[in-house]
């Protein structure tokens, strides 16, 4: 295991890096606004259980050989591209669609619910390049090989980030959702509010598209 003062220092880094605003807490803010903050705070353990992937693969060398690739790169970025576009635009017509719909005096159509919030997150964070390349820079920098076995403690130096991730997003999924709340009584605001939250999602979908690959 890290020594004390190591891993002291580690998690000062960690709970920095999680409460700064990042793709992550605005994919779950963007979620909560479209679905609840049940969705909010589903999305919010998806995409934790995604970032553990990547912590596994980085553990076993998995996330190095997809880095060193850039073929392999850009097609994991551009298939999470694609799926975070195709995410927003799914919300940017359900919005639209709901509203013809009372319009026309027929019945709302349920939120997607928690389940499927949960599955989307996954893949979210799973499809995701960066977050692979996030944890191969910052974890090596606290893990003494000379301490036992690296990979080892790459995936609890990689589970304590992910933790603190997950807790700043849930914390993120409240506040989406009281806002998304406190606009209940003007159904035309939350309109908005979900139509805005679809475009941020195709927005970090775009931005995932043009990212680069770290230099290896």
């Amino acid at each position: 295991m890290p020594e004390l003062t190591q891993f002291a220092l580690y998690f000062g880094a960690a709970v920095l890096l999680a409460v700064t605003p990042g793709p992550g807490i605005f994919y779950v803010a963007a979620r909560t606004l479209a679905g609840g903050r049940a969705e909010g705070v589903a999305s919010s353990f998806g995409t934790g259980l995604g970032g553990m992937v990547h912590v596994l693969a980085g553990s076993l060398g998995v996330s190095a050989i997809v880095l060193a690739s850039a073929e392999l790169f850009t097609a994991l970025k551009l298939v999470g591209a694609a799926y975070l576009v195709w995410l927003g635009i799914r919300t940017f017509q359900t919005v639209r669609r709901e509203a013809a719909t009372v319009l026309d005096g027929g019945t709302v159509a349920p939120p997607i619910g928690a389940r499927r919030a949960f599955r989307e997150g996954v893949l979210v964070e799973a499809l995701n390049p960066k977050t692979a390349a996030f944890f191969l820079a910052f974890i090596p920098q606290f893990v003494d090989p000379s301490a036992g076995s690296v990979a080892l403690h790459f995936v609890v130096l990689g589970f304590v980030s992910v933790a603190l991730n997950t807790l700043a997003d849930i914390m993120v999924a409240f506040a989406a959702g009281g806002i998304r709340d406190g606009a209940a009584a003007r159904p035309g605001l939350v309109r908005r509010l979900r139509e805005a939250s679809g475009g941020a999602m195709i927005a970090l979908g775009v931005g995932l598209a043009l990212a680069k690959r770290p230099a290896t």
